[in-house]
């Protein structure tokens, strides 16, 4: 056999290696920025069913805030305290539309502000991704598409809150 046709056979290899390798890791971070974004999503979405009302938000941690709840969907019951996760999206001494989560002492955002904070990690995933895309893939196009969709998500989020 010819050694330019093993050296063919082998560059050829090592190209959908590569191709393969990298897909799979595109592939995966994109899996994990949603599966890190349904987390809060779920609840902000899919209301249907979910206690849905307002929170006075009168002390912060450093972690958290929390603040009394007043339900505005029919069946939720009022309550002394909430508390509200991730506080780079909540402010003491506002009053916030939230939907409670199943077990009923923790609550997320809801409305547009609630469902592009709850997508944040997917557009890191897509600036991450994009990089991987276009190094990996050499797909410059579809990077650009991606890391122009994250850079968009993670831009809307932080005007809306």
């Amino acid at each position: 056999m010819p050694s330019a046709v093993r050296s063919s056979r082998g560059s050829s290899a090592l190209r959908l290696g590569r191709f393969a390798a990298m897909g799979a890791v595109a592939v995966l971070i994109l899996i994990a920025g949603v599966w890190a974004s349904w987390g809060t999503a779920q609840h902000v979405m899919l209301t249907k069913g979910r206690e849905r009302g307002t929170v006075e938000v009168t002390r912060c941690a450093e972690d958290a805030c929390e603040g009394p709840y007043r339900p505005l969907s029919p069946g939720s019951q009022p309550r002394a305290k909430v508390v509200l996760d991730d506080t780079v999206a909540v402010e003491k001494g506002r009053t916030y539309t939230v939907v409670l989560k199943p077990d009923g002492a923790e609550a997320v955002r809801s409305g547009p502000a609630g469902v592009l904070y709850a997508w944040v990690p997917l557009g890191g995933a897509l600036l991450l991704a994009s990089v991987v895309v276009a190094g990996g893939l050499l797909r410059t196009r579809a990077a650009w598409v991606m890391a122009l969709a994250g850079a968009g998500l993670l831009t809307a989020a932080f005007v809306a809150l």
